[in-house]
């Protein structure tokens, strides 16, 4: 594993829902009660199980992340045995967005930022990602959605039109994600260096697996953080 430094790098660009905040958390607060409203009992890891078996055909589907989210409630309704109210629906909209940053995500930027330009590329609509940098300080010197993009990660082309902008205030990007499925395969595929922040689990996991391979890991975005 080669040295990490900070003068390799002029851009850090960053995953937000998973990276930056506790999107799984807010999925499980937000649909567990839904569920047992409706009378269905099921575990914190199913729910996320079917998320990330969800999510991504819907993405394919195409549409805002809104709509991506309203037709992920419907399946789980579906699924489950209910139907989602409209009221429901937009809820689980608002949870996601609106997701807490983890415990070391400000302490961690707020120091990067001293040493880095900071970027966001994430698969949301831009109204719903001002949502949640809210409860973030830190300036991004970049914030670019797969609204604005026209697709949603892992796609290549998405992925490449966001480090084409984000180019745009420095040459030399790293890339840091917890989703090796959304995130770092692709951002490898396209040569650049990535760092995998592999916040552990309890349970099971909102994002795909695949085999990709990072050139950094670290638990946590302290960690990360640390190192410079």
């Amino acid at each position: 594993m080669p040295d990490l430094r900070a003068d390799d790098y002029d851009v850090l660009s960053f995953d937000c829902y998973g990276t930056l905040v506790d999107w799984e958390t807010a999925i499980i607060q937000y649909l567990q009660p839904v569920l047992i409203s409706h009378d269905v009992h099921v575990f914190d890891g199913t729910i996320l199980e079917f998320y990330s078996e969800w999510e991504p055909l819907e993405q394919d589907a195409g549409g805002s992340y809104r709509d991506v989210l309203g037709r992920v409630m419907t399946r789980y309704g579906a699924r489950l045995g209910f139907t989602p109210t409209e009221e429901e629906s937009k809820g689980f909209v608002n949870a996601i967005s609106t997701s807490e940053p983890f415990g070391d995500t400000i302490e961690a930027i707020t120091k990067l930022a001293e040493l880095f330009k900071l970027a966001i590329i994430s698969n949301t609509d831009k109204d719903l990602i001002e949502l949640t940098l809210k409860s973030m300080p830190t300036e991004f010197c970049a914030v670019l959605t797969a609204q604005e993009l026209g697709a949603y990660k892992p796609d290549p082309v998405m992925m490449r039109k966001a480090f084409d902008q984000i180019s745009q205030q420095g040459k030399r990007i790293l890339h840091v994600a917890q989703s090796r499925y959304h995130d770092i395969a692709p951002a490898s595929e396209l040569g650049l260096n990535t760092v995998w922040i592999n916040r552990q689990s309890e349970h099971a996991s909102a994002v795909q697996h695949v085999n990709a391979h990072p050139v950094w890991e670290f638990e946590t975005l302290a960690e990360f953080a640390d190192v410079f």
